[in-house]
């Protein structure tokens, strides 16, 4: 990857929508030559999508929380293909510490997410944090 590459990820990164040849105008190549780079880094695995950035308030879902779950590394067969076809769930992180696993989620309200952490402690025990506020809210991976 060089700097016309990470360029054009940066400009992505700030929007995944932006025209070809407004990209190839930046980066001074052709329409084509932009491409041909894209689509390069997107079969290396660089770039994974093009995604929405929704504003979960905005869809009714006021509760975001972060929930530590504490289980034994015989459960994740089961584990993984129930916390996959869990929709609130954002993310799910295999981590180190004293839980196993960091699930972000995402409800309409605490006695839904509630219903949530009494189906996760079939795996194990739990800690939920509900956040308030998001200081840094996500960002991309700096390039």
């Amino acid at each position: 990857m060089d700097e016309i590459d990470a360029k054009l990820i940066r400009l992505l990164q700030s929007n995944a929508r932006t025209p070809i040849k407004y990209l190839a105008k930046e980066v001074n190549l052709s329409s084509p030559a932009v491409s041909a780079r894209m689509e390069r880094l997107e079969k290396k695995g660089v770039i994974r999508g093009y995604t929405l950035d929704l504003d979960p308030l905005q869809l009714g879902y006021h509760i975001l929380a972060y929930i530590n779950l504490d289980m034994q590394p015989a459960q994740k067969p089961a584990f993984y293909p129930f916390i996959a076809a869990c929709p609130n769930v954002l993310e799910c992180n295999c981590v180190t510490g004293n839980y196993s696993m960091l699930v972000k989620v995402c409800f309409p309200s605490t006695q839904e997410l509630d219903g949530f952490i009494g189906q996760l402690q079939q795996f194990g025990k739990t800690q939920t944090q509900i956040v308030f506020s998001s200081p840094v809210p996500p960002r991309a991976v700096r390039v």
